[in-house]
């Protein structure tokens, strides 16, 4: 084999069933090559590294969650995410708040020019 160019044209001289398996296997084995150095690069980076997600170990890393923002309206964990006590036994608190109703706007009427 001289060159690609010669190799390729010896292909196109063989059947169509035997160029077809020819294509599907290049395109294989380049897929292969491919899907290699992804993982290669993504084991050699650390992304496939277990970490640990133990609930208990998590909760222990803080005492408390901040559940309101400075303008006392509670955050999206709720009453319920806060932390009091890591080794008290498992309750739910049911906290009452004033819901606040949202300012209504009126309707625009809208006016499409044609």
């Amino acid at each position: 084999m001289k060159n690609i160019f010669d190799h390729i044209e010896r292909i196109k001289g063989k059947p169509h069933h035997v160029r077809k398996q020819i294509a599907f296997g290049t395109a294989t084995a380049v897929s292969a090559f491919i899907a290699l150095v992804w993982l290669v690069g993504s084991v050699a980076t650390g992304a496939f590294a277990i970490q640990e997600t133990s609930f208990a170990v998590n909760t222990a890393q803080a005492n408390t969650v901040a559940t309101t923002s400075a303008s006392g309206d509670q955050g999206l964990a709720g009453a319920a995410a806060a932390v009091q006590d890591a080794n008290a036994p498992a309750h739910i608190e049911i906290v009452d708040t004033n819901p606040t109703a949202p300012a209504k706007s009126t309707p625009t009427q809208t006016i499409l020019p044609f």
